[in-house]
């Protein structure tokens, strides 16, 4: 009988609470003997036009273009200190939510580790990562608690 968990994508925002997330990953993957894949999403920038509409200014695009390589940056250090290899990690743009869950299925992971923080006053009206793909995930979701 294989292992329950053979794939296991690691989903993180990058803050200060990813490492912990990370390691708690690593360590299942470790356990288990699977590979670990690690996601980062940068959502993008909307573009509103100014009042009156103007061109629009290439400063915003230069902006997405520097999110999206600062991200590479950090997700690639992130990896380098669990001993995930570059082709195992990636950076897409998109909805965070919607390409967590599009990774999860077109990589066929067994397993999505994702940080949970406690909700707090507003928060409570808005629809958090972690419980969208808990809900609509195609496999298993740990979410370790921050």
């Amino acid at each position: 009988m294989s292992p329950p968990y053979q794939r296991i994508l690691l989903a993180v925002d990058l803050s200060k609470d990813s490492r912990v997330v990370g390691q708690r990953a690593r360590a299942l993957a470790s356990a288990l003997d699977a590979q670990l894949l690690i996601i980062h999403v940068v959502e993008p920038i909307p573009i509103v036009p100014p009042m009156p509409p103007d061109p629009i200014v290439p400063v915003t695009v230069t902006t997405q273009i520097e999110l999206m390589e600062a991200a590479q940056e950090q997700i690639g250090q992130l990896a380098r200190e669990l001993g995930v290899s570059e082709d195992r990690w990636t950076v897409v743009e998109g909805h965070i939510k919607t390409e967590i869950l599009r990774i999860a299925a077109d990589e066929n992971v067994d397993l999505i580790v994702v940080g949970s923080r406690e909700k707090h006053g507003l928060t409570f009206l808005i629809t958090p990562t972690e419980d969208v793909v808990v809900h609509k995930a195609p496999c298993d979701v740990l979410a370790v608690r921050l």
